[in-house]
């Protein structure tokens, strides 16, 4: 060397000016020569493997192979990864050079599986940039939504491997429908719990004693357990977080919590009141439990809020339980198919009440079904009173398909039977359209139906059309694949005095609830008279004094002092409670 490359330069100071006397890039760190033990000059090494290399020993590297740990990879016991994840621009990078290495070096790959990440975009589909001002602050975004929220809704939104388009709206709406709906469910269960002092203190109430409803949510529950386990273990954990979302959304709030409601409410602490619990209890600890990979801060909220009264895990944290384990014997296969049934027809008569505006409080007298055949009939009678008293209808009654007093129609669907019978399709849907009531029925009942249209045969599947029942006076009439119901929404006067009384039973318990009254507590209930209401009151007493707790019910005829004013649709209503 010509002159020293360290002029000036002072070892252990590690300031800017120190260093900016110094420089090691190329060309310069070309002119220093360094002198081996042996006397031999050393240079720089001007062949130069691909950096990327240096991220594809990593396997190694990090346990500090060979010089420690050389069982761990020799042996395969931490090598090759079970799992990795990296955007999917790192193909030609770090997922070639791992594999490259562990083929060269032990005739291995590098890892059993992996996930390329998608990009994020934003909610249009366009890629994020500072310039185009539609970037994200992920900082800003946790502090307004929280991080579960967040992960919950990219996980689920979409697979990992796709592209994301990202949008505020969506965080709002997983917060808003699965953490609010899991919150208010957890909180429904807390307000009872903590009333009855129920600790899980009692005997496992055994599942053949437990009604059909906790056996059902059990089934599904197990179910859930079998499906999330096996999507975790994939590698797919948006089909985990979508299960778990719909099982809580759909069937622990809006099916099994609604229609248990009333058992948690007063009454003696029996053993269905304890099975109640004991099964809303085991839904909420599983789920917990379920949703910790994906939700760790909400989940273990959750789980130790839950166990803290409890004490049925011994552990400090829900990433330190063990994970669930399916039991077969509790899936119930028929039951989670008559209680889907139950849910279908429930929905379907749900629906013709929003299509004329009648509210599910306003009592109707018949829900007429069509049956196909004696197994859908067996299994809607299974669960004939669960339907009756989530629509509010008195009465269900089954008539044969051929009874003839449903009229059907049948329309061709022209995108899949098209691209199938192109050249007869106009004749087809002609033939298919001319199809009589008989031949209707004959096709919903076997699945398939074949039809000759000019010398050609076509096999008609029941996807393949769409049929639907015409309304009937004073009827409405809907159609679901194999299942049609038609609600009878004529309003009797004694069936209007009875939706009166449950609306006055609805306003009373807000009243109770905005006037900070205790739910055991028992009321005094005084109504100034109302020639609209003042009958339905009378014929209805005893069931508004029982839904409302109330030890008495007087009717007014002078203005009442402090009396709230009840705002029904044609009428105001002049209330007063007080506590008894």
């Amino acid at each position: 060397m010509q002159e020293n490359p360290y002029q000036g330069f002072i070892a252990g100071d590690y300031s800017k000016e120190n260093y900016d006397k110094i420089d090691l890039h190329r060309p310069y760190v070309d002119d220093i020569i360094l002198v081996s033990d042996s006397g031999q000059k050393m240079y720089r090494e001007k062949d130069l493997i691909d950096v990327w290399f240096d991220s594809g020993a990593m396997p190694y590297a990090q346990l500090h192979y060979p010089f420690e740990h050389r069982e761990d990879i020799d042996q395969k016991l931490r090598f090759p990864a079970d799992f990795i994840a990296e955007g999917v621009d790192q193909t030609r990078g770090w997922f070639f050079t791992l594999h490259a290495i562990a083929t060269m070096a032990f005739d291995s790959v590098a890892f059993k599986n992996i996930i390329s990440n998608g990009l994020v975009l934003d909610a249009k589909g366009n890629k994020m940039s500072k310039r185009l001002g539609n970037a994200v602050d992920p900082f800003s975004t946790i502090a307004t939504y929280g991080s579960d929220p967040l992960r919950w809704y990219m996980i689920t939104n979409s697979q990992p491997w796709d592209n994301l388009k990202f949008d505020m709206a969506g965080i709002d709406e997983v917060k808003r429908k699965f953490f609010g709906t899991l919150y208010n469910t957890y909180g429904f269960f807390a307000l009872y719990a903590n009333v009855d002092h129920f600790r899980y203190a009692e005997a496992e109430v055994a599942i053949e004693e437990r009604p059909e409803i906790d056996r059902w949510i059990l089934s599904l529950l197990n179910s859930l357990i079998k499906e999330v386990t096996e999507a975790y273990e994939k590698y797919e954990p948006t089909r985990a977080g979508r299960a778990i979302q719909d099982f809580v959304i759909e069937n622990l709030s809006n099916w099994y919590v609604r229609l248990s409601r009333k058992r948690y409410w007063g009454g003696e602490y029996s053993q269905d009141k304890i099975s109640a619990y004991q099964t809303l209890y085991t839904c909420l600890e599983t789920i917990a439990i379920l949703s910790a990979p994906i939700a760790p801060f909400y989940a273990d909220q959750l789980f130790l809020d839950l166990v803290a009264v409890t004490g049925r895990e011994n552990v400090e944290s829900v990433h330190l339980s063990d994970f669930p384990v399916y039991d077969e014997s509790k899936i119930d296969k028929n039951l989670e198919e008559r209680m889907q049934m139950a849910q279908d027809v429930s929905s379907m008569v749900l629906a013709l009440r929003r299509k004329v505006n009648i509210k599910v409080r306003q009592p109707l007298h018949t829900v007429m079904i069509p049956v196909v055949d004696a197994h859908q009939q067996e299994s809607i009678e299974a669960v004939k009173n669960l339907i009756l008293n989530e629509v509010n209808v008195k009465e269900l009654k089954f008539v044969d398909n051929t009874a003839g007093i449903l009229v059907k129609k049948i329309k061709p669907d022209f995108k899949k039977l098209g691209p199938r019978y192109g050249k007869i399709m106009k004749a087809l849907a002609a033939t298919i359209q001319s199809m009589s009531q008989e031949d209707i029925n004959a096709f919903e009942k076997a699945g398939t139906f074949t039809l000759m249209v000019d010398g050609q045969e076509a096999v008609l599947e029941r996807t393949d059309v769409e049929i639907i029942s015409e309304d009937i006076p004073g009827w409405l009439v809907a159609n679901e694949g194999r299942l049609t119901v038609a609600l009878d929404i004529t309003v009797t006067e004694d069936l209007r005095k009875e939706g009166l009384a449950r609306e006055l039973v609805n306003r009373i318990q807000n009243l109770r609830k905005s006037s900070g009254f205790d739910i055991t507590d028992k009321i005094h209930v005084s109504i100034l008279s109302c020639e609209e209401m003042d009958e339905a009151i009378h014929d209805y007493k005893d069931y508004i004094a029982n839904q409302v707790l109330a030890e008495s019910i007087e009717i007014m005829d002078n203005a009442i002092s402090d009396a709230t004013e009840l705002d029904f649709e044609d009428f105001k209503l002049s209330v007063k409670i007080e506590k008894a």
